[in-house]
C-alpha cells in the first residue's frame, strides 16, 4: 500500500482547494413559456412539466361538478 512520503501542510491543502468554489447556476428564460430556469433541467410551470420547450408532464384538469 502507498504511503506519502510527508505530510501535507494544512496551508498547501488550502490552497489547493481554493479553486473547488460553487459557480453561479446558468439560467435560461423559455422561448414557450417565458419561465426562467436552470439549463439542461426540467421545471415546473403552472402544473405541467416542460423540458426543452416541451410539454413532458401534463397538469391534471379539475373536474368540475355542477348541483
Amino acid at each position: 500500500m502507498a504511503h506519502p512520503k510527508s505530510r501535507v501542510s494544512k496551508a498547501r491543502k488550502n490552497k489547493r482547494r481554493t479553486h473547488h468554489k460553487a459557480e453561479m447556476p446558468q439560467l435560461t428564460v423559455c422561448k414557450t413559456t417565458g419561465e426562467s430556469h436552470m439549463m439542461h433541467r426540467a421545471y415546473w410551470h403552472e402544473g405541467s412539466m416542460y423540458y426543452k420547450g416541451q410539454v413532458v408532464i401534463q397538469a391534471k384538469e379539475e373536474e368540475v361538478e355542477l348541483d
